[in-house]
């Protein structure tokens, strides 16, 4: 009885232990972040608008936020990639978001999916700065929070609603959308 018992307590504090966990958001810039210089006419970056979307959205989702870069994804390098994938590795959580530019995030998927076989990530983006005001980015972060809960674990592009598999994705600067490669 009490051998039952202690293994139905050991099951809950699992269960617990893996559908709570927190999601972790790692932000890399991209348009998603980008403000805008009145005097000059020149995007920058400045800081995140994570928490503000957040709280638009009325995220009621645990989540943990580090700034790992803010730059365009077009600079971003070889080594940024590593970074990334070295921080998706080394992170507690499962369940990972991050934040980036769309003109390469089939690129930095492709590295992560190289590396990180036991998570579920989702990278997102934006093709109008959250700043301007009818930005793309807050319906794209929310759906890539509910993905990376429901998705098994491998690597995903969520955007415009849809999520894709890493290795099927790119982006059609024809359209401005994200669309399979092999349908």
């Amino acid at each position: 009885m009490l051998a039952e018992a202690m293994r139905e307590f050991y099951f809950c504090i699992f269960v617990f232990q893996t559908h709570n966990m927190a999601i972790r958001i790692f932000i890399t810039g991209g348009t998603f972040d980008k403000e805008y210089n009145e005097l000059n006419g020149q995007l920058y970056f400045k800081d995140t608008h994570i928490q503000e979307l957040l709280k638009l959205g009325r995220c009621r989702v645990d989540v943990d936020i580090r700034t790992l870069m803010m730059i365009d994804s077009l600079e971003m390098t070889q080594d940024d990639r590593e970074l990334i994938s070295r921080q998706c590795q080394s992170a507690d959580e499962s369940m990972i978001v991050i934040t980036h530019g769309t003109d390469t995030m089939a690129e930095t998927a492709a590295v992560l999916a190289a590396e990180n076989k036991d998570k579920t990530i989702v990278l997102t983006g934006a093709m109008i700065p959250y700043k301007f005001g009818s930005s793309d980015g807050l319906f794209n972060l929310g759906s890539a929070l509910a993905f990376v809960q429901a998705l098994p674990h491998g690597v995903y592009v969520a955007m415009n609603g849809r999520y894709f598999h890493w290795n099927n994705v790119r982006k059609n600067k024809q359209t401005g959308g994200f669309e399979e490669i092999n349908k």
